[in-house]
């Protein structure tokens, strides 16, 4: 299942996708909502994740996005140092549940 991560730092948005590359996650990240509605609009993603730094609007507009494109998880994350440890304790089990569900 493919994950899609939403986050206004780039360098943040890497770190998670690093994290969930090396433990075996199928993702891609963003950090415009134009990219994130054109990847969403594939209907290829099954879990978004939506970094702390987007906005309250940004946000519900993304969210209503992804209902319509069979999303099974909508993720509200907001990154802990260490970043690794955050995505493998906070995202990594919902991605697991999502996919399993």
């Amino acid at each position: 299942m493919r994950t899609l991560v939403l986050g206004r730092t780039p360098a943040r948005v890497t770190a998670v996708l690093d994290t969930l590359r090396a433990d075996g996650f199928d993702a891609e990240g963003v950090s415009t909502d134009e990219e994130a509605r054109k990847l969403l609009e594939t209907g290829e993603f099954g879990v978004l994740i939506i970094g702390g730094g987007v906005g309250p609007d940004s946000r519900a507009a993304i969210k209503e996005l992804a209902a319509g494109y069979q999303v099974r998880r909508v993720i509200d994350g907001a990154l802990a140092e260490p970043f690794d440890a955050y995505v493998r304790r906070e995202f990594e089990p919902l991605i697991r549940e999502a996919a399993a569900g």
